[in-house]
């Protein structure tokens, strides 16, 4: 037989490239497990490739959580790493190993007086380096990727771990160090200890009241494992759940949760990923049982007593652990040992720490005053006979409240707010301001609520906990203010990240949206709502994600986007009727009324925003539909239907007289402008816009202008009209709302007045300064990753800025973006 000299061609058909299977893979999953996925394996698509088909269906829907170990997720990946790790000699996998044991799972920055207190020659490391495995750094060990890191631990027999962990507590002797010398104590120890656990215990405090909450977490975890005590075994997972959670670990907190059931904790999971109305029932149950538990579960928890006597010293076990001389590590170390001091048995730790728990905030009292009692008899309604709320039970309390109140603020639901003032009565607490002054609004008693509310609202100073400064944005939502609302949210926001609790920077973002739509920023606010969207994705928030995705409705229905606006509203309403979430489902009806309103639909307008009146808990929301009220009033008016809008109308007036809000008290009187008949409507009007000048709903302030132009140039004053028609085109256009603008130029031409085009209108006058930014980035080639590196923003907002710029510039592609802005930019060049 011949061999040909020209073998045949091989089979063109290859394995996709991981980031191409990866997309391939993730399309049918949920949008949050896709970002959940990739966050679980440090954002390696290889992984993530081989982490999808090993997902349950119930996984991979979204309902249970992801797996957090490694080899759960890529066990292919990490037995190739570890096989190319055990290639190495001998020294160089020990000092890979101590580099890894240094920063996985907890990142200590001991490394090099490990080095030098071992003895150890960090040459080895170059035959590492020669692998392309890890090599030397100025700080230590740069390993290639997350996953080799995690194998070179893992490849590391028991003892060897054990030892490299007891040689890193051994040089962290520092008087602040005592958290991360307590983990690896913890993760050297050969079995259960009562006083290790708690020493760990005591160390997750520290580190958690420290805002190190990943690091908490993880001694919280580790106390969990040594702990004999199974009552106290379960606290600390509570805790380490607790911790998980607030660190913006989601799935490490579900699965975590998932082994000790607990009201308060079930109840926080479900306010931000189950269903809302369960939310509310477990939080209520565990502010009336918090007076008679002595178990606390929250991040700022003491140790408590079950894990034994108050000292952190060693017992047998741990003295095993730190006494090992087996291994030629541990005797280099003890050889070592003048160079650090080691660390004494009778560290300074207390094991019972009395402190408040807020299972999802680390702070103390969160969003509540006090009550002036610390201590009140518990009613026999809500507690045994004879207990007493302790000061750390109370403050447990006020903060569940606060969470109750969020869980029925989402549903809608006036019957659980009523409960939760009503328990709140009963315990001697006083409840949210945002609490009683719903219950109030929602009853008619108007002058009540704004000074409930009013007093919320003044709770939103600098630096302040996360959760009072959200619920104070919320009060000024309502109050009407939207300055102070959008001040109020974005400090909540930096106040959590700065308290690294990253759960509450989604949802301050969520009523961030509120006041970016009012005020007439939607491009700014819908990239802040997608950034929110991300963040609420990944750290396991599918609720918040849904309240979000309701308000990027919102912003699609303003600049004119109608099928994303429609597809946006469908999910977030899909969503939130199958969690009870009244809220987003109420949002998302609005945005779609709002599209129908701006389009020049007013039938389907007045029929959704009607049908929004009668929604019921879980279904719809009455503060969406009182805000809703003055588009109604437009609708019905243009549909001749203004029955139910005089009485809609009648108690929205209510309100703005008792908040005295000049936005709500412009809208109003545009309302009345509408009801009017003929030149009655133009007084009306002009007070209206008198009032405008005072608030800071801009949008609001061009659509009455809009409506008073209209109305003049039926009444034949063509002069006035055209002026205050000009005056709203140029708002819309500068808003970036195409159909309240071309309903302005509709009106212009009316009048026989040629009203500019937005094709007529100079680029850079049609772009927002960043938007132009952008568009001429993307003309000059750069991708959209690019483009987010160099304005160090995410490659999502860079794709939603260039949608708006193809939208205001009505071009659908690349192409013709380089030759508009080339176009400008000569012209540009010609002025000049």
């Amino acid at each position: 037989m011949v061999t040909p000299v020209n073998p045949p061609p091989l089979d063109r058909t290859s394995p996709p490239r991981p980031a191409e299977a990866w997309r391939q893979l993730a399309a049918p999953l949920p949008e949050g497990v896709r970002v959940r996925v990739l966050r679980a394996v440090y954002g390696d698509p290889r992984a993530a490739v081989e982490a999808v088909p090993l997902l349950t269906d119930r996984q991979a829907a979204g309902i249970d959580p992801l797996p957090t170990d490694p080899a759960a997720l890529a066990p292919l990946l990490l037995r190739e790493r570890r096989a190319e790790i055990r290639t190495l000699p001998d020294e160089t996998r020990l000092l890979l190993l101590l580099a890894a044991a240094d920063q996985y799972p907890v990142p200590t920055d001991a490394f090099l007086r490990a080095v030098m207190a071992a003895r150890l020659d960090t040459r080895s490391l170059d035959a590492a380096e020669s692998a392309g495995i890890a090599h030397a750094g100025a700080g230590g060990v740069v390993f290639r990727d997350a996953w080799t890191r995690i194998a070179a631990y893992e490849s590391g027999s028991p003892a060897d771990r054990r030892d490299v962990h007891r040689l890193l507590a051994r040089v962290l002797g520092g008087a602040g160090e005592t958290p991360w010398r307590s983990w690896h104590r913890g993760a050297g120890a050969l079995g259960p200890s009562g006083r290790l656990a708690a020493e760990l215990g005591a160390a997750a405090h520290k580190a958690g009241t420290g805002g190190r909450l990943s690091l908490a977490r993880a001694l919280a975890e580790r106390a969990a494992v040594l702990c004999p005590d199974p009552a106290e075994q379960a606290r600390l997972v509570a805790r380490a759940a607790a911790y998980a959670w607030l660190s913006g670990d989601g799935d490490r907190a579900r699965g975590l949760a998932a082994a000790h059931a607990d009201d308060a904790l079930t109840g926080v999971l479900a306010l931000r990923a189950g269903n809302a109305s369960e939310a509310f029932d477990a939080l209520l149950t565990g502010v009336v049982g918090g007076g008679s538990r002595a178990m606390l579960v929250g991040p700022d928890d003491g140790v408590g007593s079950g894990a034994g006597a108050a000292d952190a010293g060693v017992d047998e076990a741990s003295r095993a652990t730190t006494g090992r001389a087996s291994s030629r590590l541990t005797a280099r170390a003890q050889a070592g040992s003048a160079v650090v001091p080691a660390v004494t048995a009778g560290a300074a730790v207390t094991a019972d720490v009395a402190d408040p728990a807020g299972v999802a905030d680390a702070s103390v009292a969160a969003n509540t005053v006090r009550a002036p009692h610390a201590a009140r008899l518990v009613s026999t309604a809500a507690a045994p006979a004879g207990v007493h709320v302790s000061a750390p039970a109370s403050a447990r309390a006020d903060h569940l409240l606060a969470r109750a109140t969020e869980a029925a603020i989402y549903t809608g639901d006036l019957r659980r707010l009523r409960e939760a003032t009503q328990v709140a009565d009963r315990l001697g607490l006083v409840p949210p301001g945002t609490l009683g002054g719903l219950v109030a609004a929602f009853d008619g008693r108007y002058a009540d609520a704004r000074d409930l509310l009013s007093a919320a609202a003044a709770q939103c100073g600098p630096g302040g906990d996360p959760t009072v400064l959200i619920h104070a944005g919320i009060a000024d939502l309502l109050l009407g203010d939207h300055t102070r609302a959008a001040t109020a949210t974005v400090r909540a926001a930096a106040s959590a990240r700065a308290r690294g609790t990253p759960v509450a920077v989604a949802q301050a973002m969520e009523f961030r949206a509120y006041a970016d739509f009012w005020t007439g920023r939607p491009r700014a606010g819908e990239a802040a709502a997608l950034d929110g969207l991300w963040q609420a994705h990944a750290t396991g928030q599918d609720n918040g994600a849904c309240h979000l995705r309701a308000a990027l409705a919102m912003f699609a229905a303003l600049t004119a986007d109608a099928d994303l606006c429609r597809e946006r509203a469908a999910t977030a309403r899909s969503y939130a009727l199958a969690h009870g979430l009244g809220l987003p489902a109420a949002l998302a009806q609005w945005a779609l009324a709002f599209l129908d309103l701006s389009s020049g639909r007013f039938d389907a307008a007045a029929a959704r925003l009607r049908a929004l009146a009668g929604f019921g808990p879980g279904h719809g929301h009455r503060a969406i539909r009182h805000l809703a009220t003055p588009h109604y009033v437009e609708a019905a008016v243009r549909t001749g239907d203004t029955r139910v809008a005089r009485v809609a109308h009648a108690d929205y007036d209510r309100w703005a007289n008792a908040v005295r809000s000049p936005d709500d008290l412009a809208l109003s009187a545009r309302c009345r402008a509408l009801l009017a008949p003929g030149a009655e409507a133009v007084d009306h009007y002009r007070t209206a816009l008198g009032l405008h000048s005072r608030g800071t709903r801009d949008f609001e302030r061009a659509r009455t202008e809009l409506l008073f132009g209209s109305a003049l140039r039926r009444l034949r004053r063509r002069t006035e009209a055209r002026d205050r028609l000009h005056s709203a085109l140029e708002a819309f256009d500068s808003f970036g709302a195409p159909h309240c603008a071309a309903q302005a130029r509709t009106e212009l031409r009316a009048l026989g007045t040629p009203a500019r085009s937005g094709a007529d209108t100079p680029t850079a006058h049609r772009l927002t300064a960043q938007q132009l930014l952008i568009a001429r980035m993307a003309a000059e080639g750069a991708t959209n990753r690019e483009i987010a590196a160099r304005l160090a923003l995410s490659p999502r907002t860079i794709d939603h800025h260039l949608r708006g710029v193809f939208t205001r510039l009505g071009i659908r592609s690349r192409i013709e973006l380089v030759r508009i802005v080339t176009e400008t930019d000569g012209n540009d060049a010609v002025q000049t």
